[in-house]
């Protein structure tokens, strides 16, 4: 069997893995991960897919383990490659990639499997168990074949007491223990936090007692995926007399989906239009929302900053940021606390309050795993560098050999052969960039152009020449935008720029590239060592 992860090793998103054996291919999740602040003007970043490209045809299934965006978000990129791969999951989350998909005018082609089902897709032989996570319907997956077996959890942790009373199989997992894991593909993400996870309805009275505190209208931001988050929210208000508008395209669509399929139970009375909740005092609001991240374009944040076509924030309302903090959206999520308090709001989160426990396995849940299911290799998945060698660690704690612990990043391969892993090689595996429509246009060099426009600024120079007599008609005409100089202070290289020019037109054999690039050079010098700037520099010469 060939293992090849195409995302979600060494960052928290873009989950998807390969498996092979005899030609055949079956995906193991497809997401997205979100951008970053050096990521300027993308929207998602998906799987690198090169490596199967050429081999759809190859593809037997598509396993989705559950239904957040890091693991479904990229199935809509993947069909429009091969519309027809069959997609396999819990109902739940069938249902998220289903609605999702008609977005985009796919009609897919759903599997739906119950926890203890097998399912066969040419040579791998799927067994499902459920896990409890932070979305309900959560699955992990036996994979069977002629080359060995492997368990992959998905995302998963240990709660004993979860609010959809599902709890995560580990007597399914003792029983593969007893035929024999070759290879164990492990959640890391709280492979570094000591301890166990607190249960999710240690939320609950939480909850409880912000709403009883709180006189003004209440907004709740949440993924828009956490239908359990959600559930006690509305129970908190049903108790306290408060009513609940759902805000956000995505939250609405999802919650919609839950409640019709039983994973949502909605008080009666409680839910009203998002259109009329106005119409209430504060005291009888609560808005649940997107926006916990801080992203800009969602609800949250355009309250925050006043944008928000029909709800506004007030001196004595209480704002809850009612999730946990993905890496690299730390700055955006305390911009928007900043702005939320500036306003006068009271601002509830997870540094202050219990308002969020983690979907994820911490160390000890983790060794706990390890133990029961004894695993002769182990791959560490979903988590950065520093996740993956905490797990890979842990693992090593229970007695699993460090050769048989493979530490990789997306496009390692890793090789089972005879009960043995070992790393084989390495395919290409870069970053696929969504710019609106475009799909896999935009590359590192026109980011690198895109994070100079933002942090150094724009210079264009200007001239018109014409080269058969070597004479400059018209400029050297220089121009700045994003600079704090004033368009004035280049009079002082101006003579430099157009003596650059003259010599290039003097040589007798100048063409246009020549002469733009003498120009940007010689402005370019000036700027860096008079103004201490990296500029873009765009030189544009005209031939008359």
């Amino acid at each position: 069997m060939r293992i090849v992860p195409l995302g979600g090793l060494g960052e928290i998103g873009r989950n998807m893995t390969v498996y092979e054996v005899d030609g055949k291919l079956l995906i193991v999740d497809c997401g997205v991960l979100f951008p970053e602040d050096d990521h300027p003007g993308v929207d998602l970043i998906l799987p690198d897919f090169s490596y199967i490209e050429d081999r759809l045809d190859d593809v037997v299934a598509l396993v989705l383990t559950h239904g957040h965006e890091d693991h479904i978000g990229g199935v809509p990129y993947l069909l429009r490659l091969r519309d027809d791969i069959p997609l396999v999951g819990s109902e739940l989350t069938l249902a998220f990639i289903d609605a999702k998909l008609k977005e985009h005018r796919i009609r897919p082609v759903l599997r739906e499997v119950r926890e203890h089902e097998r399912v066969a897709y040419g040579p791998f032989e799927l067994e499902f168990v459920a896990v409890n996570h932070s979305i309900p319907d959560a699955m992990a997956v036996m994979i069977r074949t002629e080359a060995g077996s492997v368990l992959c959890t998905g995302d998963f942790k240990i709660d004993s007491l979860p609010i959809d009373g599902r709890i995560t199989d580990l007597r399914a997992f003792a029983r593969f223990a007893d035929e024999g894991v070759d290879l164990f593909c492990v959640d890391s993400t709280n492979a570094e936090v000591p301890g166990m996870v607190a249960h999710e309805n240690q939320i609950g009275p939480v909850l409880d007692s912000v709403f009883g505190e709180s006189d003004g209208q209440i907004i709740v931001a949440s993924f828009s995926s956490h239908v359990h988050r959600v559930q006690q929210v509305l129970d908190a208000a049903a108790l306290h007399g408060r009513r609940v508008a759902l805000i956000g395209r995505s939250m609405v669509r999802n919650m919609g989906i839950a409640a019709e399929r039983g994973f949502l139970k909605v008080p009666e009375g409680v839910l009203i239009d998002a259109r009329d909740i106005t119409s209430l005092p504060a005291d009888e609001r609560v808005l649940m929302v997107t926006g916990s991240q801080g992203e800009p374009m969602a609800a949250l944040s355009r309250m925050a900053h006043g944008e928000h076509r029909s709800v506004t924030v007030e001196p004595g309302d209480t704002v809850i940021l009612a999730s946990s903090l993905i890496p690299g959206n730390e700055n955006s999520v305390y911009r928007v606390i900043n702005q939320l308090m500036r306003l006068g709001a009271r601002v509830v989160h997870r540094d202050n309050a219990r308002v969020h426990v983690s979907g994820h396995a911490s160390s000890e849940e983790l060794l706990h795993v390890y133990n029961i299911v004894a695993p002769r290799n182990v791959m560490p998945i979903h988590g950065e560098i520093r996740h993956l060698v905490a797990n890979g660690a842990l693992a090593v704690k229970t007695g699993v050999p460090p050769k048989n612990v493979m530490l990789c990043e997306d496009g390692v391969v890793v090789d089972l052969l005879d009960g043995q892993a070992r790393i084989a090689g390495q395919v290409p595996c870069g970053y696929v960039f969504v710019d609106g429509a475009s799909v896999g246009e935009i590359d590192e060099a026109e980011l690198k152009d895109r994070r100079i426009l933002a942090e150094e600024g724009f210079v264009s120079v200007y001239a018109v020449v014409e080269t058969s007599t070597g004479t400059i008609l018209a400029g050297p005409d220089i121009q700045a935008r994003g600079m704090a100089e004033d368009d004035s202070v280049f009079d002082e290289v101006l003579p430099d720029v157009t003596a650059a020019l003259q010599q290039g037109l003097d040589g007798g054999r100048a063409d246009a590239h020549s002469l733009q690039q003498a120009m940007r050079r010689a402005l370019g010098r000036w700027v860096a060592r008079r103004l201490r700037r990296r500029p873009m520099i765009v030189p544009v010469v005209i031939e008359a």
